[in-house]
């Protein structure tokens, strides 16, 4: 039987973190992991560049049943503490939009620092680890039986990630260990995930996979984002898809202004006073890619007609299918294609000062698998950097270093 004084469940970005800020605190840390790379979330993550962070975090950009919960972390390690620390490995990034930061060379760079921090921290590694069996002894102790050895520790965190991306090992491992001891999860979805479309609206959109616009989307709760849209063959992805599909659930609507920057009515009576005879799908391929205004038409949500011709009540409806598109989504392209799992283990059995389980004493849950999920752009992996590091100062504290 093997010892430590902390095994951490997960070699992803919250789990390597979190391990490498207690062994730093002289901590006798092991990491297991069913996979054979560490981080493979992260080396994917951001096109391969890693969006590790967004300059602009806050409790506002993340969603949970508890909205409060993800304060306290969040405040105690900012995003500032990891831009410092990727400076101290001469990591060169730069700002995309919207405060999102990326990597200049590699996502390799940010695995290659948390596989550093836990160097110094002497954690031990042990990946293609199957933990065939975990149980908590009356002592207190955690004893996990792993293909081939036998390990016992006080302290076990979990931070095996959530079901998004299944194809990198995404398991519900540990939704399972939450429930074993008594924790109540979230309902979970996919989330930050391209929308599919019904038939007939899909045939004709699948035509115009490829083309991106920029567009405003409100989901049915008033949900806002203004970011680009792509049309794809399955249905509706790009930034303000990917943002809004965290907000929407089965059966609603999203709503899309295909010309958020543009008074519509204004131009349609400047452009009726200035090319009377033109008609209002070549007026419209203006301000939106022509193939679009092609498909909105055959969609019969524009009429085919010449601006002069366009009456007060067509413009009038014409502004509202502009502005005011009314999407009903099929579904999502589910785990497959989401960037992260909405929902998991219930704050309400969670410190949110140190993330251990308030009525299971050692157990601790950090990262994806807790019930906060953030905005796309860089805060969910803020959060597993928060987290977790929250997460090692408790197991600090409690082994008094």
């Amino acid at each position: 039987m093997e010892k430590f004084d902390v095994v951490v469940i997960g070699a992803g970005a919250a789990g390597l973190f979190c391990a490498a800020q207690a062994g730093q605190q002289g901590l006798k840390v092991l990491v297991v992991d069913n996979g054979k790379k560490v981080g493979r979330k992260i080396l994917m993550s951001g096109g391969g560049r890693c969006n590790f962070t967004n300059l602009y975090i806050e409790p506002a950009a993340y969603i949970s049943a508890n909205p409060h919960f993800c304060k306290s972390a969040l405040a105690r390690y900012t995003q500032w503490d990891f831009i410092d620390l990727v400076g101290k490995y001469n990591i060169n990034w730069h700002e995309k939009t919207l405060g999102q930061l990326f990597c200049d060379d590699s996502a390799q760079q940010i695995v290659d620092l948390l596989m550093a921090e836990c160097e110094l921290g002497k954690v031990t590694l042990r990946l293609r680890s199957e933990i065939l069996d975990l149980q908590r002894h009356e002592s207190g102790e955690y004893l996990l039986k792993l293909n081939g050895v036998n390990v016992s520790t006080r302290k076990l965190v979990v931070a095996s990630g959530g079901l998004s991306m299944p194809g990198l090992g995404a398991t519900p491992f540990g939704y399972k260990v939450a429930e074993q001891f008594g924790l109540s999860v979230k309902p979970v979805s996919a989330a930050l995930v391209p929308f599919t479309l019904h038939k007939p609206i899909l045939d004709t959109l699948q035509q115009i996979s490829g083309v991106a616009v920029p567009i405003t989307v409100d989901a049915a709760d008033g949900t806002r984002f203004k970011e680009s849209m792509l049309f794809t063959h399955r249905g509706l992805s790009g930034p303000a898809v990917l943002q809004i599909s965290s907000y929407w659930h089965p059966g609603q609507a999203v709503t899309i202004n295909l010309v958020p920057d543009t008074d519509i009515h204004s131009f349609i009576e400047a452009q009726r006073s200035e090319h009377p005879n033109l008609s209002l799908k070549n007026s419209l391929a203006c301000l939106l890619p022509k193939r679009l205004v092609d498909s909105l038409v055959e969609l019969s949500l524009l009429p085919e007609v010449t601006l002069k011709q366009l009456n007060s009540r067509q413009q009038q409806q014409l502004v509202e299918q502009l502005t005011a598109w009314a999407v009903y989504p099929n579904g999502t392209e589910g785990y497959r294609t989401a960037e992260v799992t909405l929902g998991g283990v219930d704050t309400q059995h969670l410190s949110s000062q140190t993330f251990e389980a308030r009525d299971v004493p050692g157990l601790y849950f950090i990262g994806e698998v807790v019930d906060v999920t953030g905005w796309l752009g860089g805060y969910n992996f803020q959060w597993a950097w928060s987290s977790a590091w929250a997460c090692a100062q408790a197991l600090g504290n409690a082994a008094g270093r």
